[in-house]
């Protein structure tokens, strides 16, 4: 073949519904399970996640079909991590814990470089260790949390792959009665080119407990220069761009009266993919509160299912999505109502430049036993950019009728001409007047992160991704005109 045809060869084009692992099957899975050192019932569990994840579709609520793109994972030569993290030397010297925390814990890629309990939260009795020494501490315990797939909801395809191939994990466990009043850190930081990880970190928490969660998912070059941002038909796939990914879950279990306020930054790398699952199962009169922040990753799902069981249980919920470039955000939320007098209340906004998208997707299920439900359900998205493109659907299954309220909103749309016009005519030019609507805009989950550091980190974070499309939107106009 001639140097010009070869110029000419263009790759098969993805579907916007490929998955492009290769990896997931049962060698794989049995290779994870031996490595491991799993007992019997842990590979039968493992194997079960494996025929689910082979006999679902990619999405089953067909509101949502539609929009599912996973054109940009080019993940076909990632490749597992498949043996347990392994305890780095130093792990729990106590100079590792941040000022300001009541334990921490930071995977990096597949060893555990922290892990550490502050005093008091040793004495109250909590417990923050990886799955690998629970197994081997408390092994009817470690059955007892995992054996059926946790708080991992049955229907989705990305959960029970994590199910069948997690490796690493964590377990955060408060006891009844314990009310902490620094929040757990919990940090991940991964992004080596061409590796897959799968990780489960799983919170119980007893009944009349009090416990806050910080978790950031950061990239391993985040100390170093950032890596080049795609700003054309480039492979992501080629030498220079290959892929990494990471397949995370949270399973709470919340007992009755107790409170759980859940933090996650996520700021991995543009050539990072993600898929995130949370779930929590809710009991009487709990509380659980999300406040997710989703900045980077080229292309991140993430899925949040809200089971409110007990009488008098809530949820309340705020994501916000920063995006630039090609990124794709794609966000689903179910709330299923069961007991009595529960309360739901749940927002999503995004602000987007460049020509990034947003899908926001969300499904309030009031259930015929759920008398006095409170529910709400908002999705809101700017676009900062003529490329920029967002899809909103709130919806909602009522069989209660006796309800004391619910609704659900959704916008997308420009900068607000007034709100603009407001801040200019005090003084303000029109980029500055731009920059305090948007961060204002994303301001409501910033200021419900528990520990400072956390929250100064993320504002830096939000600055210096608007600083960025700035820079870059006077210049992709200037190459337009030309």
């Amino acid at each position: 073949m001639s140097a010009s045809a070869a110029a000419r060869v263009v790759a098969t084009r993805q579907s916007p519904t490929d998955l492009t692992l290769s990896f997931v099957d049962e060698a794989t899975v049995r290779g994870v399970a031996a490595a491991g050192g799993d007992g019997e019932w842990l590979l039968a569990d493992r194997l079960a996640g494996l025929a689910a994840f082979a006999a679902l579709p990619i999405e089953t609520n067909p509101l949502y079909t539609t929009y599912v793109d996973l054109r940009n994972a080019r993940l076909a030569d990632v490749r597992p991590y498949t043996a347990p993290a392994a305890v780095a030397p130093g792990a729990t010297k106590a100079a590792l814990l941040p000022e300001g925390a009541a334990a921490y814990a930071e995977i990096t890629e597949n060893r555990v470089t922290a892990l550490i309990l502050s005093p008091e939260a040793r004495e109250a009795g909590v417990v923050l260790e990886t799955l690998d020494g629970l197994r081997a501490r408390d092994p009817k315990l470690f059955r007892r949390l995992l054996d059926g797939g946790c708080a991992l909801p049955e229907n989705d395809k990305l959960a029970q792959m994590t199910r069948a191939l997690w490796s690493q994990g964590l377990l955060l466990r408060v006891p009844d009665g314990v009310r902490l009043e620094r929040p757990v850190v919990l940090r991940w930081i991964v992004g080596e080119p061409g590796t897959a990880l799968f990780a489960r970190t799983v919170i119980s928490v007893g009944e009349d407990a009090e416990v806050s969660v910080v978790e950031e998912q950061v990239s391993a070059s985040t100390s170093g220069p950032a890596a080049p941002v795609p700003s054309g038909p480039t492979d992501p796939a080629g030498p220079a761009g290959r892929q990494a990914f990471f397949a995370g879950t949270t399973e709470v279990q919340i007992g009755a009266g107790s409170t759980l306020s859940f933090a996650g930054l996520q700021d991995l790398s543009l050539r990072q993919v993600a898929f995130q699952h949370r779930s929590a199962v809710i009991g009487r009169s709990a509380t659980v509160r999300w406040a997710l922040a989703q900045l980077g990753s080229r292309v991140i799902r993430s899925r949040i299912d809200n089971t409110l069981e007990g009488n008098g249980s809530t949820v309340e919920q705020a994501e916000i999505v920063f995006g630039s470039a090609d990124q794709l955000f794609d966000l689903t939320s179910y709330t299923r109502h069961i007991g009595r007098d529960t309360t739901g209340n749940l927002l999503s906004k995004g602000a987007l430049t460049d020509r990034s998208r947003a899908y926001m997707k969300g499904l309030a299920v009031i259930d015929l036993s759920a008398h006095g439900t409170d529910s709400y359900l908002g999705e809101f998205s700017m676009l900062l950019s003529r490329n920029a493109r967002s899809v909103a659907i709130p919806s909602l299954e009522i069989d209660q009728p006796d309800c004391r309220r619910v609704a659900h909103a959704s916008s997308v749309g420009p900068i607000d001409e007034t709100q603009l016009f407001y801040l200019e005519s005090r003084g303000l030019d029109p980029e500055e007047a731009r920059k305090f609507i948007v961060l204002g805009y994303l301001e409501p989950v910033v200021a419900r992160v528990p520990l400072e550091s956390a929250q100064d980190r993320l504002r830096d974070l939000l600055e210096a991704k608007w600083a960025a499309q700035a820079v870059v939107r006077p210049a992709v106009a200037a190459a337009a005109v030309a």
